[in-house]
């Protein structure tokens, strides 16, 4: 069933990391249906992981963003495929991690004109357990939010693909106030700590994947688990069967860009059954 919006609200839905073949193929099929169902205005994805486990490709870029979402987001291994290099120049809406050098092709963020008004996505990249070492994300996300703020844009969401919890909550709270959500990736667990700060900023430790999940992170279980048996090496396919899409959907005031409403979001599905079950918890402001 939909939920009944404000007008004056925004509700925004980002899908965190999506995992070879079973991770795009479920987000493609049913990402209209979820929009629909959450009434969800705004979509942003994680495709960081979306070709074969690593990285994503120009045509897998054009096939999430004509299913419906606004904007793709990277991380960490956004130049496995070669070809995506050439690619980001031509495309805005798929973003690598702002922290990156001056120069490197593509940028860290967008700003999106929607019927609601203007949004901005934000990539950041941490830089703990991390590689390769970026610059300082805390630096760059403080400028860059401060930038868009002064241009006007209220309602900001940070995509930011660390390793560590600490340095995500730190982040989280470095910019309470200021931006609208602050979601993690990379680690491809989904967290239960979705809360709105005391600023109005929303927050997630980690979204979760898109992705198999009878598997180890998106991967077959077997190869995993002997590579930490025997610490040898080997090759990690991904998973098959059932995928769970992990995420999380807010609701935000477009004019002040406080976030109003935070509920994680994740759903199985398959071939034979498209929706298995529904897993949403939810916490709103005061």
């Amino acid at each position: 069933m939909s939920q009944a919006l404000h007008p004056a609200n925004v509700r925004i839905l980002f899908l965190g990391d999506i995992v070879g073949e079973p991770g795009r193929k479920a987000v493609i099929e049913n990402l209209a249906e979820i929009r629909r169902e959450h009434a969800v205005d705004f979509v942003i994805v994680n495709g960081e992981n979306a070709a074969a486990g690593k990285g994503i490709t120009p045509r897998i870029s054009i096939d999430l963003l004509r299913a419906g979402a606004a904007v793709v987001t990277t991380g960490d291994h956004v130049w496995d495929q070669k070809e995506i290099v050439d690619y980001f120049p031509t495309e805005p809406r798929l973003l690598r991690p702002i922290n990156y050098p001056e120069g490197t092709p593509g940028e860290g963020s967008v700003v999106l004109e929607t019927a609601k008004g203007k949004i901005a996505v934000i990539q950041a990249q941490g830089r703990t357990f991390m590689q390769p070492p970026l610059e300082n994300p805390f630096i760059k996300v403080e400028e860059e939010v401060r930038r868009l703020r002064e241009a006007g844009v209220r309602v900001i969401v940070l995509d930011f693909h660390a390793e560590t919890t600490s340095e995500k909550i730190a982040m989280g709270r470095m910019l309470d106030g200021t931006v609208s959500l602050v979601v993690g990736t990379h680690t491809h667990v989904q967290t239960a700590d979705d809360t709105i700060f005391p600023g109005g900023t929303g927050y997630l430790t980690d979204a979760g994947m898109c992705g198999p999940e009878l598997s180890v992170l998106g991967r077959c279980i077997e190869s995993v688990v002997w590579r930490f048996r025997t610490g040898m090496p080997t090759r990690f396919p991904v998973a098959k069967g059932a995928v769970k899409v992990c995420g999380v959907i807010i609701e935000a005031d477009i004019t002040s860009g406080c976030c109003l409403q935070i509920q994680r979001f994740a759903e199985i599905y398959s071939d034979q059954e498209p929706e298995i079950t529904s897993e949403i918890a939810k916490n709103t402001a005061e």
